[in-house]
């Protein structure tokens, strides 16, 4: 992780009330402050946790200390007021790379494991999700992984986010956890430009599918997204019509020869527990 500035935290509390487009549940939880991912998309960076650092998104990364057993207390009195369902991660990635080192993500999912949320959904594009498959499997149908796969074409992914993983990583990580009884589902979000081969290669994996864009998905209706200069980007790759409102609607058609309509959930439908 050269170059990477990383900086420590010690919250005195982890579980953050849900709200907005992720209404649905009764929590997000982030094991990390940034994201070395740094996706030129990410509406994150557009966020007051991004816009008064003095480093840009992707360079540096918060690692949040001793919150397991915090962890386990918080689950345990927000059940005492009803259902805990929790969405992680709302503005990190859990398995970015320093995860390998720092298991901070690994330590939650081994408190969650103890004191069982009523459901879990974890948003990742790290393959490394495949090595806790031992605690997942122990949360049983509490647990969704959501993968990340925005595209078919890893040249596209380079253009848009060069630092993420590989897309056939992510697709034979789906193919593990699907091997090994894990609940999943294929996030297509924000779309990208692919093929017209992409919802065949993620049928042969998956039977659930969301799309979205950068419209509905970034909580802004799209704000934040023009204020990170993507329909330049765009245009500079000659893709301005991938761009346009109605980019996911022709998507969602081509996957509707693959899946049916209860298989494919659009924009915050698919993300809800």
């Amino acid at each position: 992780m050269k170059g990477l500035s990383m900086r420590e935290s010690q919250p005195k509390r982890i579980l953050t009330k849900a709200s907005g487009f992720l209404a649905g549940y009764s929590h997000t939880l982030n094991p990390y402050v940034g994201c070395s991912f740094a996706c030129s998309y990410c509406y994150v960076r557009q966020m007051p946790v991004q816009l008064f650092q003095e480093e840009e998104w992707g360079n540096w990364v918060t690692i949040k200390r001793d919150i397991a057993s915090l962890l386990e207390k918080e689950i345990r009195r927000a059940k005492n007021h009803g259902p805990v369902t929790i969405f992680m991660s709302s503005s990190t990635d859990p398995y970015q790379p320093i995860e390998h080192r720092e298991r901070v993500t690994r330590s939650l999912l081994e408190a969650m494991v103890r004191e069982q949320p009523d459901f879990l959904f974890i948003q990742t594009r790290g393959a490394l999700v495949t090595r806790d498959m031992d605690l997942l499997k122990r949360l049983g149908n509490r647990v969704r992984v959501s993968m990340t796969i925005e595209t078919d074409s890893d040249a596209i992914r380079k253009q848009f986010a060069p630092q993420a993983p590989p897309i056939q990583g992510r697709v034979k990580a789906l193919q593990c956890l699907k091997e090994n009884g894990i609940p999943i589902q294929a996030t297509v979000a924000p779309l990208l430009p692919s093929s017209k081969a992409f919802p065949e290669m993620l049928a042969d994996v998956v039977d659930r599918v969301c799309i979205d864009d950068f419209f509905m998905g970034d909580g802004s209706g799209g704000k934040r997204t023009e204020k990170l200069k993507m329909a330049s980007l765009y245009t500079e790759l000659g893709l301005e019509k991938w761009y346009e409102r109605d980019a996911i609607w022709k998507v969602k058609r081509r996957f509707l020869k693959y899946f049916s309509e209860n298989q494919l959930f659009i924009s915050k439908e698919g993300f809800l527990p």
